[in-house]
């Protein structure tokens, strides 16, 4: 059976806002990615992954649509995404878009029209509920920025359901009325040469009937106890399957909030005929404290080891997503590497890490050359809805500035979204004009400039691993098998396809540790594919010696 496309590829995340200016606008567009194309062609990626593209106020980033048929005026128009599109393809990468469909922008011509009305062709284009006795908002739900997730309407005496900003009303996925607009609006994309889609938090779409209540009346994202993994969502998802997903060669990604690996099952197994891959968040989950991601707890190793094993072994019939870090977490680096002492060793040993699993790995840009967190001066340079409110939420209940300051750095949204760094020059680059947002300090050592010239930097390394993926088989079909679920410092798993054998050593210490490697192993039939240092062993022996974040693959039979 032929390999699906999707599963040999790896996908590099553009922020457009962030990634290169090409009009000194300070701010991010088309023709700068295009511009930068040849790069990510040296890197080797196969696909191309763009944040929101459409029309939009940008209350969320982009993430609040008005209008899905028209492309963002920063960016360019629609001629400029065309021949950013034909230029990707003629290199050989696809590009996938952003499709945010669970909710729009309450700017958007649907919502104008419904809440004007409750007799009007768009009055159920969006989840209306009437108030309670007293006038209180139907349900106890919170938002995932804070605020109640009901907002009161006045012209229709009213409230609409809102999981996310006020400005961004939840779509009403039982009206088919409001699933064949989307679906028309896929197919032309999809007939304009576009690769597939990222579906942003896909898993809420079907509401329970009943909107039950959040028994533990968290103030953020209690919508999840009716919202989440509804009783519809994968029929709807199959409708989708089948009236657009079939019809075309695309790549599907669903991004699902409170989705556990048995859920996941469901919306990955090919029978099923719902998405390819879906991003779920337990790994993302292992450093939460009160203010749930807005926490200093570092992540304990056998945790991610725990959770990274269990989706491999639960999703074998379906397919692993692979990331560590994208534009809504911070760099992988700094939460779960050394930024400060092995920020290449260990930036290289997390990518070793993902890249050697069963899945398709995702880059989030600046990944590959090590970026790490940005640390801000002030509280008042962070520009995230999500982290504004969460300050304002910690100042509220009397903790200290330094406190804050310590964890809007080390999980704020901001961390990925700062500007690319092309060069350690003033500007890094990315723009004559002030950017949108601040630049990273870092940018003058940490930079696309210097990457490129030192063969031992972060780049090169992605860059073999993307390789690799290309040229062993095993890497893309091998089942996946844990080798050490006890070592408190070291994860070490093995890939076995046919007669090849892949093992894969990752030290999370900043110390020297030994590693037995495993009885079932011919050492003489291994050999070394891959280090992060340049010079290991070439050959496996029985007790290898690894120093800080130091990550192995060896190849054998």
């Amino acid at each position: 059976m032929e390999t699906k496309w999707w599963k040999s590829s790896v996908v590099y995340q553009v922020y457009p806002q962030s990634f290169k200016d090409s009009n000194n606008d300070g701010i991010g567009d088309f023709q700068g990615i295009f511009e930068k194309l040849p790069y990510l062609k040296e890197l080797g990626i196969n696909v191309i992954w763009l944040n929101p593209i459409f029309e939009s106020p940008l209350v969320d980033n982009g993430y609040d649509i008005s209008d899905y048929t028209k492309t963002l005026a920063q960016y360019g128009n629609i001629e400029d995404f065309k021949e950013l599109l034909a230029e990707a393809h003629i290199l050989g990468i696809k590009i996938i878009l952003d499709l945010v469909v669970n909710h729009t922008s309450d700017q958007h011509e649907w919502f104008k029209q419904s809440k004007i009305s409750k007799d009007n062709p768009y009055a159920d284009f969006y989840i209306w509920k009437d108030p309670l006795k007293d006038g209180s908002a139907p349900t106890n739900w919170g938002s995932t920025f804070g605020d109640p997730a009901w907002e009161y309407v006045e012209s229709r005496k009213q409230y609409y359901l809102h999981c996310f900003a006020k400005e961004q009303p939840d779509l009403n996925w039982e009206n088919p009325a409001v699933r064949q607009h989307i679906f028309d609006m896929m197919k032309d994309w999809f007939d304009l040469g576009v690769d597939g889609f990222r579906m942003d938090v896909i898993s809420l779409i079907s509401k329970r009937p009943g909107y039950p209540e959040d028994p533990s009346l968290a103030y953020t994202k209690s919508y999840y106890a009716g919202a989440s993994n509804g009783p519809r969502v994968h029929e709807f998802l199959h409708e989708m399957y089948q009236k657009v997903l079939s019809k075309y060669d695309v790549l599907t990604v669903g991004e699902t909030p409170n989705t556990n690996s048995e859920q996941a099952k469901l919306y990955t197994h090919p029978e099923r005929e719902e998405l390819n891959m879906v991003f779920h968040f337990d790994h993302m989950h292992l450093d939460y404290g009160k203010y749930g991601k807005f926490s200093d707890i570092r992540f304990k190793m056998s945790d991610l080891r725990d959770t990274l094993t269990e989706w491999q072994y639960q999703l074998k019939d379906g397919w692993n997503s692979l990331y560590l870090n994208n534009h809504d977490q911070p760099r992988m680096v700094t939460r779960f590497g050394d930024e400060e002492n092995y920020r290449v060793e260990s930036s290289k040993m997390l990518g070793t890490l993902l890249h050697m699993m069963k899945g398709t790995p995702y880059v989030f840009q600046g990944e590959e050359i090590g970026m790490k967190n940005v640390p801000f001066p002030s509280l008042d340079d962070y520009k995230d809805i999500e982290t504004r409110y969460f300050i304002q939420e910690m100042r509220k209940n009397g903790e200290n500035e330094e406190y804050i300051k310590k964890v809007a750095y080390l999980k704020s949204r901001d961390n990925a979204r700062t500007p690319m760094p092309w060069n350690g020059e003033e500007n890094t680059g990315f723009s004559e004009a002030n950017p949108w947002i601040s630049y990273s300090p870092d940018n003058k050592k940490i930079n696309v400039e210097s990457a490129l010239s030192d063969k031992n930097s972060v780049f090169y390394h992605y860059k073999k691993l993307i390789a690799l993926r290309k040229n062993y088989e095993v890497i893309i079909e091998g089942e996946y098998r844990l080798v050490n679920e006890t070592d408190s410092d070291i994860y070490s798993y093995i890939r076995e396809y046919n007669n090849e054998k892949l093992i894969v050593i990752c030290s999370f210490s900043k110390y020297k540790v030994n590693y037995e490697v495993p009885e079932e192993f011919n050492l003489d039939n291994f050999k070394l594919l891959l280090s992060n240092y340049d010079d290991s062993s070439n050959s496996l022996s029985k007790i290898i010696t690894l120093r800080p974040y130091e990550a192995l693959i060896y190849h054998g039979v």
